[in-house]
């Protein structure tokens, strides 16, 4: 299944349940500290590859922060980490 493009404005309105288990990509913590570090030292973007309730998602952005539920994209725009398959570099 191939992930619907969207802009970054409408995750905040996208809804995310954690009673779905999603597939996630193995390298995915590894994925997400290199994303980070690409985004604060060169401001690059990366490819999200993210479940929603609807269903798969694909942001193209920038990611400013992680912690250990949830990615901080630039605007302040948070994506729980349990709903992330994969982030491409």
């Amino acid at each position: 299944m191939k992930p619907e493009l969207i802009e970054k404005e409408r995750i905040s309105a996208l809804t995310f349940s954690d009673s779905q288990p999603i597939q996630q990509h193995p390298e995915l913590s590894s994925q997400i500290e290199k994303a980070t570090i690409l985004g604060n030292s060169h401001h690059s973007k990366v490819s999200i590859i993210f479940q929603d309730d609807a269903g798969l998602k694909r942001v193209d952005t920038t990611i400013w922060a992680a912690g250990m539920k949830f990615i901080c994209l630039k605007g302040g725009v948070w994506i729980p980490i349990a709903r992330i398959v994969e982030i491409k570099l």
